[in-house]
C-alpha cells in the first residue's frame, strides 16, 4: 500500500491561485506535491483556440489525469488519437506516450492532476519562460529526469500537428 506523509487542507482560492503564462495558454497552478505530503499535483491549463499543448512524452512515476472542464482537447494516448469534450476524463498510467492539444478549432479548459505527485510547477514555470523566449529549449530537455518528462518522437502526433 502506498502511503503519503500527512498533510494540512489545502485550500487554493482563484484569486490568490499563482499563475504562468505562455503565448497560447494559462496555467492557474493549485497544490504541489510538497504541499500534499506527495499524494498529488494539481493545476489547470486554459488553452486558446488552437493552442498546442505538450509534445509526445510519457512519466515513469506518476499516473496523469485529464478533466476537461470547458472545450476540446485533442490527446494521443499511445497511438491513438481522441478528443475530449467537456466533462470527459482521462487517466493515463505511467510509462504511457500521450500528447495533447487544444482540438483544431477550439479552446480548452483542463483540470491536471497528478499522483502520486509530482514536484511540477516548477516545471510549468520553465516551461512558460521558454515559450515566451525567456529561457533556452535545452533546459527542458536537460530537465527531463528532474521533472519526469520523457519525450519521445510520434509520427501519429506529428501528422495530427500538420493537419491544423
Amino acid at each position: 500500500m502506498n502511503e503519503t506523509a500527512p498533510f494540512a487542507p489545502i485550500l487554493t482560492r482563484a484569486a490568490d491561485a499563482e499563475t504562468t503564462a505562455d503565448p497560447s495558454s494559462v496555467m492557474t497552478l493549485f497544490a504541489d506535491s510538497d504541499a500534499t505530503g506527495g499524494g498529488l499535483t494539481s493545476y489547470r491549463s486554459s488553452f486558446a483556440k488552437g493552442a498546442v499543448g505538450a509534445p509526445a512524452h510519457f512519466h515513469t512515476r506518476a499516473s496523469e489525469m485529464f478533466f476537461v472542464l470547458g472545450g476540446s482537447l485533442q490527446v494521443l494516448v499511445g497511438e491513438e488519437l481522441t478528443v475530449l469534450e467537456e466533462g470527459d476524463f482521462l487517466l493515463v498510467p505511467p510509462h504511457t506516450p500521450h500528447a495533447f492539444a487544444a482540438a483544431p478549432g477550439a479552446a480548452a479548459d483542463v483540470l491536471f492532476v497528478f499522483t502520486p505527485g509530482m514536484a511540477r510547477f516548477d516545471y510549468l514555470r520553465l516551461l512558460g519562460r521558454v515559450m515566451r523566449g525567456e529561457a533556452s529549449p535545452e533546459e527542458i530537455k536537460a530537465s527531463s529526469e528532474r521533472y519526469d518528462n520523457h519525450y519521445v518522437d510520434s509520427p501519429v502526433w506529428r501528422a495530427a500537428l500538420a493537419e491544423r
